[in-house]
């Protein structure tokens, strides 16, 4: 084992009303990758904060390198060689890569102006050890989310970090710049940094993980190696329960169509498509990120614009092409991101649950607030949604709360159909469970439902039947028990089935 470079012992931490971390512990080496999990709401944000400086912890202790350290804001947090680089990247795209590796500590001439050439050759050799070649010139703006995280570890690198903190990194990158991460992690992991990484996805432990830190209410729970644990004694830890096969599916003969879909055409976006959902079934939609499943679900109902094709609710042809007329008919739309699609985050549960259905509670301008409470309770009660009230804001709630205030939002409209889009995008494993079992007790109602994932072990798991899409075309449909992960990735890849 290489020297320790980071040692968190004991740390408390209390908000007014919560504590947010009670003896939490982080131990981490030279040349380790640690993945740190735990649900949302278990501390490990508030631990990595007091690693970053942005809050103190109120007591506990801290060791780099063997040194015990007070840390009070992000300079001196920066200062002892930790760089944090949070989901939300916090780059300006209207500034260089140059400019945003050195802001805040600009190069200048010898006149004393800024020079943006001498900051641009200092950031070259930071963008070659995280392999990525281009200008040092270009607008940050102008690079895909994976080329904008690598500008986030080149300026850790111009800091002269030993300690790296990736908090939920692959959440929004494609496979391939998954794999460009991934690489460059193993390379910072070979140069001696010690690494750590936040992350959901349990394969991505196995795979780049050294070992594994569990945290659970703010506690620590302990460190696994990689090499040495199972999946399910990882989930046990994070949960304090055992959740068997969290995967929670009863299969049920479906009824009527309710809605088919023929020939939609829109752009490169959706080419040709078509396909039926049935009530009491999950039909699951899975394919490569860029595959067009979001799209294509956009514009059949109405927030896209659709070139032709024809659209048929309970046999009957729709009349108009728009969200209202979609919803009013029977479908609701659950958007893949609950931040900038979905919910209102400063605003409560009790204002985001009841947002589509106004005209429920609102009549001439006079606002039954007895009607609204109820919608909202019903959806709180209903989701098992963790509150202390229905007034508290969306912004407060775990990611798995939050997920369900969302659903809530769009059962609220009483559809006769619910399209999901990545509907367990970034919440944990135990949130997972319960977002499972809700989506089969709605299907099991008589729900017809359509689940979209890049994740093909929840389509496999949770649907009847799936489309498979690439490139805006349906390129298969199986059912469920013609599944197979290789033939879905042909599927998926544009390789013929026949080889």
């Amino acid at each position: 084992m290489q020297k320790e470079l980071l040692r968190m012992e004991n740390i408390v931490k209390t908000f007014p009303g919560v504590k947010a971390l009670n003896n939490a512990a982080i131990t981490v080496h030279a040349g380790e990758v640690m993945g740190f999990m735990g649900e949302n709401g278990a501390g490990k944000s508030t631990l990595m904060n007091v690693l970053g400086g942005v809050f103190p912890a109120d007591s506990g202790d801290i060791y780099i390198e063997g040194k015990k350290v007070a840390i009070h804001s992000i300079h001196e947090s920066q200062a002892l060689g930790v760089a944090f680089i949070h989901q939300e990247l916090a780059l300006e795209p209207y500034l260089t890569i140059a400019e945003n590796i050195f802001l805040g500590r600009e190069m200048k001439n010898s006149f004393g102006m800024v020079s943006k050439d001498k900051m641009a050759e200092a950031a070259r050799p930071f963008l070659e050890r995280v392999g990525l070649d281009v200008d040092p010139n270009e607008f940050v703006g102008r690079l895909s989310i994976g080329q904008q995280q690598m500008v986030e570890i080149a300026k850790s690198f111009s800091l002269n970090a030993k300690i790296l903190i990736l908090d939920e990194p692959t959440s929004s990158l494609s496979e391939k710049e998954v794999d460009v991460l991934f690489d460059t992690v193993r390379d910072l992991k070979k140069q001696g940094m010690g690494i750590i990484f936040i992350t959901h996805k349990m394969a991505e432990v196995f795979q780049l993980c050294d070992a594994v830190t569990i945290m659970r209410d703010g506690e620590f729970m302990g460190e696994r190696q990689s090499a040495e644990c199972s999946e399910s004694e990882l989930i046990s830890l994070m949960v304090g329960r055992d959740l068997g096969n969290y995967y929670v599916r009863t299969y049920n003969k479906p009824g009527d169509i309710m809605m088919e879909v023929k020939n939609i055409n829109a752009g490169k976006r959706a080419i040709d498509c078509s396909f039926q959902v049935r009530s009491g079934e999950i039909l699951g939609f899975y394919g490569l990120v860029g595959a067009g499943r979001s799209e294509l679900m956009k514009a059949i109902m109405g927030l896209d614009p659709m070139d032709s094709g024809e659209i048929y609710l309970n046999g009957e042809k729709t009349k108009k092409h728009d969200p209202a007329y979609m919803q009013k008919h029977g479908i609701a739309l659950v958007p893949e991101s609950r931040k900038t699609e979905g919910l209102l985050l400063n605003n409560t549960i009790k204002f985001n649950t009841t947002l589509a259905v106004l005209d429920r509670f609102i009549k001439n301008l006079v606002v039954n607030t007895r009607k609204e409470d109820e919608i909202t309770e019903d959806g709180i009660e209903k989701l098992h949604i963790k509150t202390p009230s229905s007034l508290v804001n969306c912004s407060t709630l775990s990611g798995g709360n939050q997920q369900k205030v969302l659903l809530a939002k769009w059962l609220a409209t009483d559809p006769k159909i619910l399209i999901l889009d990545e509907p367990t995008r970034g919440i944990d494993v135990g949130a997972k469970a319960e977002i499972y079992t809700i989506i089969n007790n709605l299907a099991k109602q008589g729900l017809a439902i359509i689940l979209i994932s890049s994740e093909m072990p929840e389509v496999m798991n949770m649907s009847d039947r799936m489309m498979i899409m690439r490139e805006g075309h349906i390129m298969g449909e199986l059912s469920h028990d013609e599944y197979d992960q290789e033939r879905i990735l042909k599927y998926a890849m544009g390789v013929s089935n026949n080889e």
